[in-house]
């Protein structure tokens, strides 16, 4: 077979079995023991950070990529030792502190909560450690050698300024690859069942993406970062053209496999993004209260809706409430993106003084936004180019940290239990 470049017969007999039901629990890297204890630990860090709900079968899927991820930190901390890198007590206790904060929680009551959700205080420094450690040998081993020239990046400013005004788009992706006919309904089934759970709010994007991709992006999630259609193939540059923000797109034909973009945000190369702008808002909300019968929370909603189409302007907001029993929320520090997609393309167009639709929920009550006022957003300049050259430089560091990574594991001893 000359396409893999390995000597594989075509019409080939195997000898023994593998049982593709048989999940080896735990590992023994280099001498480093992953136990099973350390997978369900990290793992329920992760479905705690995420909020993930997973159907069984999913769940071994996730315990699966939790061992590949220990595995390869394993390796990582491994790596770094032969360069004498550590990090110390201090060090850890500072980065676990954060972590804490992130939950809103004190280092002291951290612990407690970790093992009330069956993980551990002990599995999140190894976390940090391995992340330290790992980001200390790529700056003293590989930084050093990476180097962009003046004239490379006097030639990424002159191609983004004849960009500007085209389109760019941050992505995500999943990618499974099917390099044979057989391969196709599979992953088709596959990324449909994974499209149909993400719509249901089974599972987020990200966790599909380390799951079930295929590519160098799937521990970021499946990140693609902001990207322009010329760097995309066809097929996906196609799609995303025709996306809106928010939006699944696939499974799409690419590559001898199937993608499944998710459309972050879109806007023009140095060209000011509307939904950047700065908004100065009033929401005025009545809520229902318990036991409020559907019947009347129809009246109730027509009343406000009514009340909403009266208001001329910010100055007349505190009055239509008041008439109504309403509630009025200023807030001047949102700017547009930060508001639902829905919101959003109205909010894009509005003029000041206007109100949006009534938008809520039974549960939660009915609600309006004035627009009082907007700062809108700066024209997009060309980055300096010292700003170029991190940005490159960093590129090229993640690149060969990918690369030294893969050369562990292929020299790596590895005992699966």
């Amino acid at each position: 077979m000359p396409q893999t470049g390995l000597n594989i017969p075509e019409n080939l007999q195997i000898f023994g079995k593998v049982d593709p039901n048989v999940r080896k629990p735990t590992a023994i890297v280099n001498g480093t023991v992953i136990t099973g204890t350390d997978v369900d630990q990290r793992m329920a860090l992760i479905i705690l950070a995420n909020q993930f709900k997973l159907k069984p079968e999913e769940e071994q899927q996730l315990r699966l990529t939790v061992l590949r991820g220990l595995i390869d930190e394993a390796l990582q901390i491994q790596q770094a030792k032969t360069e004498d890198i550590t990090v110390k007590p201090e060090e850890l206790d500072q980065a676990y502190a954060k972590v804490a904060e992130n939950f809103q929680k004190t280092p002291a009551e951290f612990g407690p909560f970790l093992r009330s959700v069956g993980s551990s205080s002990r599995s999140v420094r190894k976390q940090i450690e391995g992340e330290l450690a790992w980001q200390r040998y790529l700056r003293r081993r590989v930084e050093p050698s990476v180097n962009v020239s003046d004239d490379e990046v006097q030639k990424i400013l002159a191609a983004m300024n004849a960009s500007k005004g085209t389109p760019e788009f941050h992505l995500r992706e999943i990618y499974m690859s099917a390099p044979t006919p057989d391969r196709v309904p599979a992953v088709m089934a596959a990324m449909r069942q994974a499209m149909e759970d993400m719509k249901a709010g089974k599972a987020p994007f990200e966790y599909y993406a380390r799951t079930l991709s295929e590519t160098t992006t799937a521990p970021s999630g499946g990140e693609l970062g902001w990207v322009r259609g010329a760097a995309l193939p066809t097929e996906l540059a196609t799609a995303a053209n025709e996306m809106q923000v928010g939006q699944l797109a696939g499974p799409i034909e690419n590559s001898n496999g199937f993608s499944i973009l998710y459309m972050v945000d879109k806007r023009k190369v140095l060209e000011a993004d509307p939904r950047s702008a700065k908004l100065s808002l009033k929401q005025i909300k009545i809520a229902f209260p318990a036991g409020t019968t559907q019947a009347q929370a129809q009246v109730r909603a027509a009343e406000f809706a009514t009340t909403v189409k009266s208001i001329n302007g910010c100055g007349s907001v505190a009055k239509a409430a008041a008439d109504i029993g309403a509630e009025v929320v200023d807030n001047d520090q949102l700017t547009i993106r930060d508001l639902p997609t829905a919101l959003q393309d109205m909010l894009v167009n509005m003029q000041i003084g206007q109100a949006t639709p009534p938008f809520g929920s039974p549960a939660e009550g009915v609600s309006a936004l004035v627009l009082c006022g907007r700062d809108e957003a700066q024209g997009g300049n060309l980055p300096s180019a010292g700003q170029v050259q991190n940005q490159v430089e960093q590129q090229r560091v993640n690149l060969r940290a990918a690369k030294i990574l893969r050369d562990l594991r292929r020299d790596a001893i590895i005992e699966y239990r």
